[in-house]
């Protein structure tokens, strides 16, 4: 019989963690596309949410463990301007085995600019090296 791998310990619901950064211009919509405006790009607010929810993980993880982002589905509500700080914020709702699901949401200095969900999956770095590897090699 085989044994079941164990993954990082259970997370709390309610568990929270952020990252704040400032808008750089190489964060702007406006510089991956020059028909958009000089405003903090969507995917930029996004990392820093996922970032967030690293950051409520990392007291959970387990020597050799990390985490990826299964799934981000977010809402982006107001534009920031570069210069601007922005804080993203994640919150635990649910911690199944390897599955873990977030509540997210980001600020600017003035107001909500963004909310949505988001998962992360625990994995083992070395297993994910070694099949990144062979992905790697395996190019056509």
């Amino acid at each position: 019989m085989k044994q079941q791998e164990s993954f990082m310990r259970p997370v709390p619901v309610g568990t929270k963690g952020t990252y704040e950064f400032v808008v750089q211009g190489k964060q702007l919509a406006s510089t991956m596309e020059p028909s958009l405006p000089p405003v903090l790009a969507t995917a930029m607010m996004s990392l820093g949410m996922e970032i967030a929810a690293m950051d409520a993980l990392k007291n959970y993880l387990e020597p050799g463990e990390m985490t990826v982002g299964a799934i981000v589905n977010v809402t982006h509500t107001a534009a920031t301007p570069e210069g601007w700080k922005v804080r993203a914020e994640a919150e635990v709702t649910k911690c199944e085995g390897r599955r873990i699901e977030f509540d997210v949401r980001a600020y600017d200095e003035k107001e909500l600019i963004g909310i949505g969900m988001h998962v992360r999956a625990a994995v083992d770095r070395a297993k994910f090296d070694e099949r990144f590897a062979a992905k790697i090699k395996s190019r056509p």
